[in-house]
């Protein structure tokens, strides 16, 4: 059985119920998003797929400080494109969009940072929880001279608008759950004292309906709110078209030399200290 063959490096899957499976992000030391875990993200989704009995996935994390920080800058490129790719896309979209697919409602509990990647990640997924004391949401990749890579910029405007998108885009900023809230960022922000109650009872409200019911809820929703797929990976194009370039690698480097991907103040509070790191010859010179 698929359960008892899975064996994920950096994530959890733990069954809860026969209709009701949690995934448990946990790649220290602040989770971020590398070969390793899209490798075996695409695992996950071949079963989540073809799977008649899952009818409502939880993606949490094990770290309440980091739900996905963001995209893994030290991978290696080349060996995450060549992991298997059933839409043909690059890894990261081909992850993403058929996470927006499958029959099974997918619920982003997020407690702890998630930015970039991270925001990609929960974006692509149906419902999205907060606590609304550790919960902080953003993109930041402007401040490389990039465009988001794995579609934010064609989900965003259905959830928030059109303005509040370019907000989100083009600022670069950090959204604490209380004002991703207010803008529709996320579904709902929940005291971090009732989110693990909150998010399991409604979790396991919703896996008991009828699952064609879920399906066809799922495929009108979509139908109406989700741009053709088609459309994602030009933007990942994009982005890695800017991340060979040297003002993206300069940005790198300069965050890496102050800690980037370790747990410390630069991750904690990346919303403000990224927008104070330049390429070399551009802002500042």
């Amino acid at each position: 059985m698929f359960i008892d063959d899975f064996k994920p490096t950096d994530f959890t899957l733990t069954v809860e119920t026969p209709q009701l499976w949690r995934i448990t992000f946990d790649n220290p030391p602040v989770n971020v998003i590398g070969t390793a875990m899209i490798r075996d993200l695409k695992l996950l989704l071949t079963e989540l797929e073809s799977n008649t009995m899952v009818n409502a996935v939880v993606f949490d994390s094990a770290d309440p400080d980091f739900y996905l920080a963001h995209y893994d800058l030290a991978a290696n490129h080349a060996e995450t494109e060549a992991l298997p790719s059933p839409t043909g896309y690059a890894a990261w979209v081909d992850v993403l969009v058929r996470l927006s697919h499958i029959p099974a409602v997918t619920i982003s509990a997020i407690r702890g940072i998630a930015r970039g990647a991270g925001s990609e990640f929960i974006l692509a997924t149906d419902i999205r929880f907060a606590s609304l004391e550790k919960a902080v949401i953003g993109q930041w990749e402007v401040c490389f001279a990039a465009l988001p890579g794995g579609g934010a910029a064609g989900r965003l405007p259905a959830l928030v608008g059109r303005g509040r998108a370019f907000e989100i885009l083009l600022g670069g900023e950090d959204y604490p759950a209380a004002l991703a809230e207010k803008y529709g960022y996320v579904n709902r922000a929940i005291p971090d004292a009732e989110f693990v109650a909150f998010v399991d009872a409604w979790a396991l409200r919703v896996s008991k309906w009828d699952r064609q019911v879920i399906a066809d809820i799922k495929l009108y929703v979509n139908k109406y709110t989700l741009i053709p797929d088609e459309e994602f990976p030009p933007q990942s194009d994009a982005f890695w078209a800017a991340a060979r370039g040297p003002a993206f690698q300069s940005v790198a480097k300069q965050l890496f030399d102050r800690g980037l991907q370790t747990r410390g103040e630069l991750e904690y509070d990346l919303g403000v200290q990224i927008g104070t790191v330049f390429p070399v010859g551009g802002a500042d010179a």
